[in-house]
């Protein structure tokens, strides 16, 4: 029997696994990419896809931004729905794309940009009853809709109100659009590198804050309309998973995503902090955080509330309170202002 010399013996055991490590990169490298036709469920509709898109409408900040962060900004055509300024990093090439509209965006401007998809944040833009159109429209011309399970999973929707959220909004709903998005344009491992970064960064602000035990309780206010209760938040939306992953009640406790809620109720819960929404839109006469800010000094009930007295009005980017990838901002902006403020001891 013929003996080789040990150094030879490693070196083939080297070699079988180097082998062996580059029939799994292959294997993994295969696994991730998107076999088409690509179909499945999406808010209550099969939707297919033939090929990865290279023509996109993406109405709707939050989806836009999703596309951005996967590298796909190439692949985008055309924008609209926008609440304020898009993510840090991406001005330059969100500045080259078409914006169709601030808010809802024509039937026919998205038909004129040929898009081979329709992304979309909200069902009331395109949805049963959506203002843009219904899915249907666009697929009666072959073009695929798909919607953020954000906006449908656990929720009820109607043209009446911001909808009826009878599940708690959790980030799995954007880390599903993050990894659906990236299946449908065949980028699995960049849609993996982009939830555990998002993941990384809720960690990290959770731990920052996680000595106030539960003692703090907030309200979030989004906007107003002219001489009407404010919109603010209720328990199973976006910033009721800010609040909750930081420990801190809200004192809203409805199902509806949106409710109004008169300032003497709120006073009466005396929250500890009132998070008040920044946005550019101009829709009602208090979306500018600096009308709210002015309201809260000058309102005869409002002006008295401890949170506002003691300073502890802080705010964040409205962006941030829809369920989108900024909702980890939203988290990551309130530990920091809870810690300034003294309120995590």
């Amino acid at each position: 029997m013929t003996m080789f010399p040990a150094a030879t013996r490693a070196a083939s055991f080297l070699s079988a696994l180097a082998g062996a490590a580059a029939l799994l990169a292959a294997g993994a490298a295969q696994a991730a990419e998107t076999q088409y036709p690509l179909t499945f469920e999406n808010c209550g509709r099969p939707v297919t896809f033939q090929k990865a898109p290279t023509q996109t409408v993406s109405i709707g900040q939050s989806s836009t931004e999703i596309l951005y962060m996967l590298g796909l900004a190439d692949k985008v055509v055309g924008t609209a729905l926008w609440v304020g300024p898009v993510l840090k990093g991406y001005e330059e090439v969100n500045a080259k794309i078409d914006r169709l509209a601030d808010n809802e965006p024509s039937f026919e401007s998205v038909l004129a940009k040929n898009p081979d998809i329709v992304t979309v944040q909200f069902q009331w833009q395109i949805g049963p009853e959506g203002v843009v159109a219904k899915p249907e429209q666009f697929e009666e011309l072959g073009i695929p809709v798909y919607t953020s399970p954000s906006d449908c999973v656990g929720k009820e929707n109607s043209a009446a109100s911001d909808g009826v959220r009878h599940q708690v909004f959790t980030m799995e709903l954007v880390y599903q659009e993050v990894r659906e998005l990236a299946a449908i344009y065949n980028v699995k491992e960049k849609g993996e590198e982009v939830v555990a970064a998002l993941k990384k960064r809720e960690e990290a602000a959770r731990t920052k804050v996680a000595a106030a035990g539960g003692k703090l309780s907030a309200v979030f206010w989004f906007s107003s309309a002219a001489d009407a209760d404010p919109y603010v938040a209720g328990k199973n939306g976006a910033p009721g998973y800010i609040m909750s992953a930081l420990g801190i009640e809200n004192i809203i406790k409805t199902d509806d995503e949106w409710p109004t809620v008169g300032w003497e109720t709120i006073a009466k819960a005396s929250p500890t902090m009132i998070v008040a929404g920044s946005m550019e839109r101009r829709r009602y006469p208090l979306d500018s955080l600096e009308a709210k800010l002015d309201f809260l000094k000058t309102d005869p009930v409002a002006s008295l509330m401890p949170a506002v007295t003691n300073g502890h009005v802080f705010d964040m980017d409205a962006q941030a309170m829809n369920p989108t990838i900024r909702t980890i901002e939203g988290i990551e902006l309130l530990a920091d202002a809870i810690e300034k403020a003294g309120l995590a001891k």
